[in-house]
């Protein structure tokens, strides 16, 4: 089979394994992997501006935060269905990464982390500001009845699943087609050494930029579809902390490859979700599982693998 061949092959195999776990998962694990999927989507969003770029953002939840309350309001106080509010959410994840990546990219670097840093708090601070709509820290509630599209309800765990199996499955395949094309191994060559790329005649801005809003827009419509699905739009997601999440799980699958945020949100949702029946020092268990991926994986797990077994994945 040709490289490319095992690459779509590995890629789509996946997908189908999800798919079938549809039918063999008790409901605990099921609603969980409902879940992971949407969470590894936006870790996609973010793999693209950091592992493939090599631009460190902490500002995220921003993007996650948009397309939440993009969506959410819009079926809250704009009376929207599903569908024009998921498009909603997503076109407001792509307007605020535009504007973000348009001031952002003045800078690089440390620079870079803490512009991005300080958005993504003001944003948090704008849905506690504005709470009379937001309802601030406490949150609104979707209800299932405004949960319906085109005639599915998203409340109900099998269409949610599926729905959340959609949304990885483009967003991964997006992801893997981008990549592989010209646009992508610029991404790639302004990461190794952005000066020899800008050297040779390209645009690094404009692909830096373009990254930012592709990146943006993915990570809202997750954020879109976790409000969607799970029927809940809260401040906490746009809270800073939530920046840190898709890092983590691209760093424990691995930057820079196309199925290290899906193993990166799988392994730590369960590290968490283990570790939590043990002790309330669940968070230390995870640290400790954290230091020593770190020391003994640098590379995270799919970078493990591509180094010393597997050097033909993506």
């Amino acid at each position: 089979m040709s490289g490319a061949g095992r690459i779509w092959g590995l890629h789509l195999g996946l997908i189908a394994v999800l798919f079938a776990l549809q039918f063999l998962l008790p409901a605990y694990h099921h609603g969980n992997l409902a879940r992971i999927m949407v969470l590894a989507s936006y870790a996609v969003g973010y793999n693209i501006l950091f592992g493939y770029t090599g631009l460190l953002s902490l500002g995220h939840a921003l993007f996650f935060a948009a397309g939440m309350y993009g969506m959410g309001l819009g079926i809250q106080n704009g009376g929207l269905s599903p569908a024009p509010a998921l498009l909603l959410g997503i076109g407001a994840g792509a307007v605020v990464s535009l504007a973000l990546g348009l001031l952002a990219l003045r800078t690089s670097g440390v620079a870079f982390m803490i512009v991005t840093l300080m958005f993504a708090q003001a944003g948090y601070l704008t849905i506690l500001y504005f709470g009379e709509y937001t309802r601030g820290d406490e949150g609104f509630v979707i209800q299932s009845a405004q949960r319906v599209l085109w005639g599915i309800d998203l409340s109900e765990p099998s269409n949610r699943y599926f729905a959340a199996l959609v949304l990885f499955a483009a967003c991964l395949i997006l992801s893997l087609w981008l990549i592989r094309r010209p646009f992508g191994r610029t991404l790639i060559a302004i990461r190794e050494n952005e000066e020899r790329v800008r050297m040779l005649g390209y645009d690094t801005q404009a692909h830096k930029l373009g990254a930012m809003v592709i990146s943006g827009t993915i990570s809202a419509a997750a954020g879109a579809f976790y409000g969607l699905l799970f029927g809940y739009a809260g401040a906490s997601f746009g809270a800073v902390p939530h920046s840190i999440l898709p890092l983590l799980y691209v760093l424990l699958g691995g930057a820079g490859t196309i199925l290290g945020p899906f193993m990166g949100a799988l392994f730590m949702f369960y590290l968490i979700d283990l570790s939590s029946g043990v002790t309330t020092a669940h968070m230390l268990i995870a640290g400790v599982a954290l230091v020593l991926l770190t020391l003994f994986a640098p590379q995270g797990i799919m970078g493990e693998l591509r180094r010393r077994a597997f050097g033909w994945l993506p």
